[in-house]
């Protein structure tokens, strides 16, 4: 196959998208460029449907090769290992965006994989992922509704940048990653640094535009490969006489359990419903043993219908009768109780519940030493602040093994993680390193939101003195034809059967971090507008609920905490202080039992628990340093005496020459006559020439010292006038 190449313009920037030339026996197979940024994509799909599941079997997985970028993987084995977080999450950004788009009923295991081979260090390659996926697919013969394409959308000095370089993404203030199709925004994942929810929609949209010459290079390649007909598949069944029986039997008893506020006691009656339609349907089978036979052939698809039941209820019940589960509006939100410092050894703490959600939030503050390191295509990288979310299996009253944390885990946690790091004080002002963990301990909705909320409690609590708290709300868009409902505060339930779901964090200042997922097209400018307000409203609702509890951050970090204080000193004497082999610097964290860390431009900073270890290791390292002031008098000791005067050392490691001429205002024979090796000696700085040699007097040491005692000099240790 000749190598086919179609081009499209994105940001000022060109697109290449080609097929044809490598990895041809794959399904469907693009190379995606953009400047020396390359990704390959593929898409194969199994030839027979995977039998006795009800979800589609769909894996993406997008993996960066640091041959990309010229480096050479740094673990023992000098392989890639297990995938970085920016993997995961990007693997999410693609499976979130391409799996709605599969034809329903498509039941056979599918695999897209996004190869990064190339990295120019300038145009990250999250989007190059997306749009490639789309594009493998979308050439190939199985059945995905696309195409769609992936750009990446900055705010750089106001104004709205697509696919922004790194370096440009280094000064945005807004920076979001999404995916859209001609008339519809399917995701939607990024950050913010407090914009307002006008620029927030303008970026949407601007987005949306942006990608529209990748559609059209998309068809254009899938009409150069020949337009391959989608293969055949077994689409649901749709019985309707069947349908029919089974809403007959179900809706009443559907709409009693959806009256029911209490989350286990509803799912516990909907699951009763299903038992009693089945039995109903061998009743009226009246033992003959075909029909029962049909039924339990058919149980899967009665089971489908009956999913349908719940789905149609819970749409019209919101939409027709402007009513929720518990009696709620549709801006309503849950009772809200936070508490603080609930665990007296960590360093900070919050609990926070929203209805039937709750997460346990702590927080530990440590020092330079316990920065997260990863490796990553543009180098090595040191995490400063960092958010861990873990969803055991209690928290929604279920049995399973306990294991590393999912994939969905890790994208709950940076998306909370992106929220907080808008508004942590900078490192100058605040030099620890900040773990967040948020437990949740039972959910029913939005627990992701919940750790929003409950770790910058934690935070607060920990004494972080973060710019503005920040809340988060998870929101739900039901359109029934004309009839729209936006509800504030979704129930799992609710996020289930809605058209599009959106979490929203941010101060009262604006956001800082949004997702959205979108099933439909169709929602207008005038739809975002009113979604983004409400969840808007919703958030400082929050917010002043959260103030109940602590308002502002402590004024003073935990007495677990370990103290760190920054000093600074000449880079060229933090030799000095590290020593042969990390001597000294071993010796100085031995005797005090601080954790010490020396930056390239001279910082040193010093933590402990104890305040007066720190002073103490302070002392140690200014005695280190120290250097020799011109005027200054020092009380030395004699280290060598030779015919020519004495050498003393003034403070621990520099020496000085006490010439014999500078010994005293008289003539001096033999310096032995005066001082002997060991002595204390009182002196002074004259000089300090360029190669650092250090010239005493005792002399005007004497001098000096005896005007002080008569009021008219600077008391000994300061320099002389």
């Amino acid at each position: 196959m000749t190598p086919i190449q179609k081009t499209a313009t994105v940001g000022g920037k060109e697109v290449l998208l080609e097929t044809g030339k490598v990895a041809k026996q794959a399904h469907g197979s693009v190379w995606v460029r953009l400047g020396d940024s390359i990704v390959l994509v593929t898409a194969v799909s199994a030839a027979e449907k995977k039998e006795g599941i009800d979800f589609f079997p769909l894996t993406v997985d997008y993996q960066e090769k640091l041959f990309a970028a010229g480096r050479v993987p740094g673990s023992f084995f000098r392989r890639e290992g297990r995938p970085t977080e920016k993997e995961t999450l990007t693997s999410r950004l693609v499976d979130r965006s391409c799996r709605p788009l599969f034809a329903e009923g498509y039941s056979n295991e599918t695999q897209v994989i996004a190869t990064v081979i190339s990295f120019d260090q300038e145009n990250d390659t999250d989007v190059l992922a997306l749009t490639g996926a789309s594009a493998a697919l979308h050439i190939s013969d199985i059945p995905f509704g696309g195409p769609i394409a992936g750009v990446r959308v900055a705010r750089v000095g106001g104004q709205l940048v697509a696919n922004p370089t790194l370096a440009q993404r280094a000064d945005a203030d807004l920076d979001v990653v999404m995916a859209a199709s001609r008339d519809a925004i399917v995701m939607v994942e990024g950050g913010a640094q407090e914009v307002s929810e006008a620029v927030m929609i303008e970026a949407l949209l601007f987005g949306q535009a942006a990608v529209q010459p990748l559609l059209d290079a998309q068809d254009a390649l899938r009409a150069a490969t020949g337009n391959k007909p989608r293969r055949a598949f077994d689409p649901p069944k749709n019985d309707v006489e069947l349908r029919a029986k089974v809403k007959a039997l179900t809706w009443e008893k559907v709409k009693e359990a959806y009256g029911r506020d209490e989350k286990h006691d509803r799912y516990g009656r909907l699951s009763e419903i299903k038992k009693e339609l089945l039995q109903a349907l061998k009743e009226e089978a009246a033992g003959d043993a075909a029909k029962l036979a049909t039924i339990a052939l058919r149980e899967k698809e009665i089971k489908g219908y009956y999913e349908d039941v719940k789905y149609d209820y819970m749409r019209k019940m919101i939409t027709d009768e402007r009513r929720r589960i518990g009696g709620r509006g549709m801006a309503d939100i849950r009772k809200i109780t936070c508490e603080v410092g609930l665990l007296p050894r960590v360093h900070g703490s919050s609990l926070f519940t929203r209805g039937e959600t709750q997460a346990l939030v702590a927080t530990t503050l440590g020092t330079a030493e316990d920065e997260q390191r990863v490796e990553m295509l543009t180098g090595m990288v040191f995490k400063k602040f960092m958010l861990h979310y873990n969803f055991p299996p209690f928290s929604v009253g279920e049995v399973k093994f306990l294991r590393s944390p999912g994939r969905r885990e890790i994208g709950h946690g940076a998306l909370a993680e992106r929220a907080l790091r808008a508004v942590m004080p900078p490192e100058d002002q605040f030099p620890y390193t900040v773990r967040v963990v948020s437990d949740i301990m039972e959910s029913n909705g939005s627990s992701s939101m919940a750790s929003v909320c409950g770790g910058c409690l934690s935070l607060m609590d920990a004494g972080v003195p973060i710019k503005a708290p920040v809340a988060g709300i998870a929101m739900g868009l039901i359109k029934e034809g004309e009839k729209i409902a936006i509800l504030s505060d979704i129930l799992g339930d609710e996020d289930h059967l809605g058209d599009m779901d959106f979490k929203v964090c941010g101060t009262a200042a604006g956001i800082t971090s949004i997702q959205m997922d979108i099933k439909i097209g169709g929602v207008t400018r005038e739809i975002l507008e009113q979604a983004l307000s409400q969840a808007a409203e919703g958030r400082k609702h929050i917010l002043g609920e959260m103030a109940k509890a602590l308002s502002a951050p402590r004024g003073s970090i935990s007495a677990y905490a370990p103290r760190i204080t920054t000093i600074k000193i000449r880079p060229e004497r933090i030799k000095d202080i590290i020593g042969p082999g990390g001597k000294t610097i071993k010796d100085i964290t031995a005797r005090t039992g601080t954790s010490i860390n020396i930056e390239d431009d001279g910082s040193v900073s010093i933590a402990s628990p104890n305040q007066d270890k720190v002073e103490e290791a302070i002392k140690m390292i200014r005695g280190l340093t120290q250097e020799a002031e011109v005027g200054r008098i020092y009380m030395g000791t004699v280290r060598k005496i030779a015919e020519f005067g004495a050498f003393v050392e003034i403070f621990p490691g520099t020496d000085g020459l006490i010439h014999i001429s500078e010994l005293s205002d008289k003539r001096v024979k033999s310096v032995s006559d005066v001082l002997s090796e060991g002595e204390e000696v009182m002196v002074k700085v004259i000089s300090v020439d360029r190669s650092g040699k250090i010239r005493l007097s005792r002399k005007e040491a004497l001098a000096d010292s005896a005007k002080k005692s008569e009021g008219t000099e600077p008391p000994k240790g300061e320099p002389a006038k």
